[in-house]
């Protein structure tokens, strides 16, 4: 049988159901077996994770010839710039690659949980919210993207899926949902 969970991933917690070193997995919140994630947020990322026994269906979301959107709400340092917010629309230069085109707008700081350990803040330095959807997901790509621009990533949310959207799910739950459309 099919299943499909989403998770509200909180701060601090590894996209496995195991780690040698003691560090907070989903094992420690989600208690429906046999189910992987579809793709991964880094252990410093928060938000959307869409978790399968779904081959076909993580092949779909995870393979970026596929385009399925994913959106993230980044706090950054600094206030973005048209050009900046340009830069990242266009695609920038990571690592000898460029990302595909996203879109970007900049935001009002957003309502969410409270994270276990506060971000760093510099008294000399502002920091905004930007929302960026992107069609692939690279290693820390987001991240990759706002440090390439100037804008160093402080926090960052993954706040949908293709049509899947966090919808209000607490930190740390999850919850069991039918084939979405993707």
């Amino acid at each position: 049988m099919l299943k499909y969970v989403v998770f509200n991933k909180p701060f601090e917690v590894l996209c496995q159901f195991t780690d040698e070193l003691g560090r907070k997995t989903l094992k420690d919140f989600i208690k429906v077996p046999g189910i992987y994630s579809v793709g991964r947020l880094d252990y410093d990322s928060e938000g959307l994770l869409l978790l399968t026994n779904d081959a076909a269906m993580n092949h779909r979301i995870s393979n970026p010839k596929n385009k399925v959107e994913k959106t993230y709400w980044a706090q950054v340092e600094g206030i973005p710039t048209e050009e900046q917010l340009a830069q990242l629309s266009a695609g920038v230069l990571i690592e000898g690659y460029k990302t595909m085109p996203a879109r970007i707008k900049a935001i009002e700081e957003p309502k969410l949980w409270e994270r276990s350990k506060p971000i760093r803040f510099r008294k000399s330095i502002p920091t905004s919210w930007i929302e960026l959807t992107i069609r692939e997901g690279k290693n820390r790509q987001v991240r990759k993207m706002t440090a390439a621009v100037g804008l160093p990533c402080l926090r960052l949310v993954r706040v949908a899926i293709g049509p899947l959207k966090l919808d209000g799910l607490p930190l740390g739950k999850y919850k069991e949902i039918i084939k979405p459309v993707i």
